[in-house]
């Protein structure tokens, strides 16, 4: 009983201190259209001076408000809450705050929430911590259990957010900075507490977290008025600094669609949806090429727009307005998923090209099994999220995305297939990589050309070094001119043939401004390839081909200083014999080589270039030969010659010798 007592005095007393932290914001009445249907009482209130009781009224309004939700929560009677969240929930009890997955387990921001602290000066840690993913866990936790202490503690982590992050404008050019800026005190604050991307991620939580808490004592009349006085700044932020264009424009607009359906009862609500609307309606023109794939070239980012606009399509769903959207919307849509199942792999994997991560089999199938509900008709991805009991792929098995610069080489669907994805495209944006030419190759259920991916993103010091290591050009499967970054990622697609007993690939690309790369792919019988880079311009000095070794672990990867090849000897089954032929005086050299596939995760590896000296006007031509294999002892012997005598614009022909296998290859543009 005592126990009892001590409990409930506790909570009083941290209501109290709660209600005194939240003040009554008499504005909050001003934003709203009072003369909704509901809010007549409150419209009474406020007319008569009596503010308290007006904002108690609205209170009342809020909780008894029915036909509006969110597609995360559709009923708060059936809320569930998984470990990792459990976790979340109770670690923010003493402020140990879950920021960002790469930095794990959480830091700590003090007894007397340090907003500010910094604890690596990664932009990202800093810039998602004022995301707080923990609120909605906590608000979970609070339904579940029941246990008020979760509430209290939201609502004096909201109030204390409100209070130590003031909003001070400036320059939209400054949200965008990633390395080092001027601004100091709280203007510098504001880059990292308001930018738009993470005030929209704002904007579409608190919604959730408004219907977890709502029912909480802790959730005063007081608190109501500090939440939606904040909310609104939080919107009418965003419509005034939306990002000028890439993810993080979609990001916003499909929030701000939120934002204007949730709270309609704000003056400015049809404002912000439509502006969402009309936004995403844009976009998905703007940034959707004509093939299906989004301008900014990276498979994750392209993933998350696909997220992205059928989100918007399900808050408009669950609220009446579908119309909103254009069937053409919706086919674009449909194109865009089976873009990216195109380049995937076997396992629901994704290739690691420009700043992608690796998306796991189980996120993938959520993924599809919510994309059918879409497309119910879509035989590819119903065969995608029935793991194949249902559905049927299509009749092709190689393809090509010519204005996105994707390629797909396969000879089959199954796990067991030959895949190699290559990516020469047009430039695009922050999150693209100068990487064009390079690919990633499957086998027999391996990737054994995995691209080195982008580790980490952008801040001070060494957090930008590590990120421009990711970014060389040199650590893709590619040429370059003296190891330096592409001063230009523009290739042009000279021949695509995805058919037939030999496929074939050309692609050319302005490397730099005194070097052409042209590279030339051939899939012979859909057992092995031959690629053919050529260096044409009057540069001069080393040109490099290089290649991403897979990593190794207990295995080993064949390589001798004599000769001009690597061979794995992998236990899975799953081998290659890679052999290159190239200039006399061609050497070759083992470099560092890294791979990451997730934020502040890498794994070492061997990377090797082939070097030749180049001297001006004179091209320099090599030809490789990939040999896929399940035993990594049987090395088939290999050669290769030209058998033009010099760098061609209108074709090429030489002779290849793989195994037993010898043939003529060659192509007329």
């Amino acid at each position: 009983m005592k126990y009892i007592i001590t409990t409930i005095a506790a909570v009083l007393l941290m209501l109290t201190a709660n209600a005194q932290e939240a003040q009554l914001k008499p504005e909050v009445f001003d934003l709203l259209d009072l003369d909704r249907p509901g809010l007549e009482q409150v419209k009474t209130l406020r007319s008569e001076g009596k503010d308290s009781e007006a904002a108690a009224a609205l209170l009342d309004y809020y909780k008894n408000r029915k036909g509006i939700r969110t597609p995360e929560i559709r009923d708060v009677k059936k809320v569930k809450i998984n470990k990792e969240q459990q976790q979340w929930a109770d670690d923010a009890l003493n402020h140990t705050f879950f920021a960002h997955k790469g930095y794990q387990p959480s830091y700590n921001y003090g007894e007397d929430i340090n907003w500010r602290y910094w604890p690596v000066e990664d932009n990202e840690l800093r810039w998602q911590l004022h995301r707080h993913k923990w609120f909605a866990p906590m608000g979970r936790a609070y339904r579940v259990s029941g246990d008020e202490k979760y509430a209290i503690e939201w609502t004096k982590q909201y109030i204390d957010w409100i209070r130590k992050n003031p909003y001070v404008k400036i320059s939209k050019a400054e949200y965008e900075i990633t390395n080092d800026s001027q601004l100091k005190d709280d203007a510098e604050n504001s880059r990292y507490a308001w930018r738009p991307l993470e005030v929209s991620h704002r904007l579409q939580d608190q919604p959730v977290q408004f219907q977890l808490f709502i029912d909480s004592p802790a959730f005063t009349a007081e608190f109501l008025t500090e939440f939606l006085v904040n909310y609104h700044r939080h919107a009418e932020h965003i419509i005034s600094n939306y990002s000028k264009q890439g993810n993080h424009l979609l990001f916003e607009a499909q929030r701000m669609l939120y934002a204007g359906t949730f709270f309609p009862e704000f003056k400015k609500a049809e404002t912000w949806r439509q502006s969402g609307v009309e936004v995403l309606n844009r976009e998905i023109n703007v940034q959707v090429y004509d093939d299906g794939g989004q301008y900014e070239l990276c498979p994750h980012y392209h993933l998350a727009a696909i997220n992205i606009f059928i989100k918007a399509l399900e808050v408009a769903d669950v609220n009446g307005f579908r119309n909103a959207f254009p069937q053409s919307y919706i086919d674009t849509i449909e194109k865009m998923i089976e873009f990216y199942t195109n380049i995937s792999f076997p396992d629901y994997t994704n290739p690691c090209f420009s700043d992608a991560k690796l998306v796991t089999k189980k996120e993938m199938l959520r993924n599809y099994q919510n994309w059918s509900k879409l497309f119910p008709d879509n035989g590819l991805i119903r065969h995608m999220a029935t793991e194949g009991a249902e559905g049927a792929l299509p009749e092709y098995l190689s393809k090509g995305y010519l204005t996105s610069g994707f390629f797909v080489f396969r000879n089959s669907w199954d796990s067991d297939a030959i895949q190699m994805i290559v990516k020469a495209g047009p430039p695009a944006f922050w999150h693209n990589q100068p990487d064009n030419g390079t690919f990633e190759l499957w086998y027999n259920g391996k990737n054994l050309f995995q691209d080195s991916g982008s580790y980490i993103y952008a801040g001070k010091g060494e957090v930008m070094e590590e990120r421009n290591w990711f970014r060389r050009s040199s650590v893709h499967n590619t040429l370059t001119l003296g190891n330096k970054n592409f001063e230009t990622t523009d290739s042009k697609t000279l021949l695509w043939q995805p058919e037939g007993e030999i496929q074939i690939l050309v692609t050319e690309n302005q490397s730099y401004k005194n070097l052409k790369h042209r590279r030339s792919i051939f899939f012979v019988d859909g057992s092995y390839f031959v690629i053919v880079d050529e260096a044409v311009g009057d540069a001069k000095g080393s040109v490099n081909l290089h290649y991403q070794m897979p990593r190794s672990g207990k295995t080993t990867i064949e390589n001798t200083a004599e000769e001009m090849y690597f061979a794995t000897n992998f236990t899975e089954g799953s081998n290659f014999r890679l052999e290159c032929f190239g200039p006399e005086g061609m050497t070759k050299k083992k470099e560092e080589g890294w791979q990451s596939p997730a934020y502040k995760k890498k794994y070492k590896r061997m990377n090797v270039s082939y070097n030749v000296r180049k001297e001006a006007g004179e091209p320099v031509r090599y030809i490789t030969v990939i040999a896929l294999k399940e035993d990594g002892g049987n090395n088939p012997k290999m050669s290769a010659k030209f058998l033009d005598k010099t760098f061609d614009e209108g074709g090429l022909k030489l002779q290849v010798k793989c195994g037993k296998d010898k043939r003529t290859l060659e192509y007329n543009l």
